[in-house]
């Protein structure tokens, strides 16, 4: 175990030059990514077997303390999971339609902004010393809830573009999220705490698959990627920053805590692009993906530089208090 968490660490601390390094090297050298892109294993798609793997270890990670969150605090859950749903998916309608997409990629950006929460809001709340527990939360809620809204909100507002089957889509989500959930969390309640010495073993297939899975969906559109991403690149960047922005101020005049506003504003902000990727097969045409394949990237930089803000900021705060109560 002891290599094992040192590789865990190591991914953990190198996650964003790695994503940003086998981006370059798939763009370098594509053919290794695109040949894994080819394979299926049960039918399935090395993405998608990915994907399913990624949420069940979620499932394996949640305890009864979460499910309790949800519970006691469902007042925040819910302000944080309607404005994900409502915000992203809407903003990545206007930017499409402001930016004039081609259809490929405004479906793209579109379905990118009618997924769930991610597991690295997870990590980027942490690091901005958010309410760690409240985004977990959120995660397992919007996550949990996808297959009914992620689908309609893509079939409704791309619906202009493509005949979306909202069918299709549900199936999809079941099988490569909820099914794999649901089965960590039995998983999970069968072993009870036996686990909890192999969670940074675990961490290291999420890390993995997101990287491999970048890999594979820049590869294939090395081409469409350097002649017409710069437009995309923007409007994903704007959908991310956009996201951050509304969500503090939502929860800021909900009242939250400064701690909840960060952690709204990260959780809103950031959407599983990897899922997004996984889901955008279903259109038969590999551009549909560049977006949430730029949004990986664009995340996970924008993300960090945010939760290092925000905990410069909580620091601060926390200084003049100090300083201002010993005076009282």
């Amino acid at each position: 175990m002891k290599y094992v968490n040192k590789l865990s660490d190591f991914l953990s601390k190198y996650f964003i030059l790695l994503v940003v390094g086998v981006s370059v090297f798939s763009l370098l050298k594509p053919e290794p990514f695109v040949q894994m892109s080819k394979i299926r294993l049960i039918g399935q798609s090395l993405i998608n077997i990915g994907l399913g793997i990624t949420m069940f270890v979620m499932g394996l990670t949640l305890n009864l303390k979460d499910v309790k969150l949800v519970i006691t605090e469902y007042k925040d859950v819910f302000v944080g999971c309607l404005a994900q749903y409502t915000v992203m998916p809407l903003v990545a309608f206007v930017l499409a339609k402001a930016f004039n997409l081609p259809p490929t990629f405004a479906i793209g950006l579109v379905l990118l902004g009618a997924c769930p929460g991610g597991t690295v809001s997870n990590v980027m709340t942490y690091i901005a010393k958010g309410d760690v527990a409240l985004s977990v939360a959120m995660t397992t809620v919007s996550t949990f809830i996808s297959p009914l809204l992620t689908p309609l909100l893509t079939m409704y507002l791309a619906g202009e573009w493509l005949n979306i089957e909202y069918k299709t889509m549900f199936f999809s989500i079941l099988q490569i999220v909820l099914l794999p959930s649901m089965l960590g969390i039995l998983v999970r309640f069968l072993v009870k705490d036996r686990l909890e010495k192999f969670t940074k073993f675990f961490v290291i297939f999420p890390i993995v698959i997101v990287i491999l899975i970048n890999g594979m969906c820049v590869a294939p559109n090395k081409q469409n990627f350097l002649s017409s991403s710069f437009i995309l690149i923007v409007a994903v960047c704007l959908h991310n920053w956009i996201g951050y922005f509304v969500g503090y101020i939502i929860a800021k005049f909900v009242q939250m805590r400064v701690e909840k506003r960060k952690t709204i504003s990260i959780e809103v902000g950031l959407q599983n692009a990897s899922l997004a990727i996984g889901l955008s097969a279903q259109f038969n045409n590999p551009l549909t993906a560049l977006p949430s394949a730029i949004a990986v990237v664009v995340h996970l930089i924008s993300g960090s530089l945010l939760a290092n803000i925000f905990s410069k900021d909580l620091k601060l705060k926390e200084d003049v208090y100090i300083k201002n109560t010993q005076y009282e």
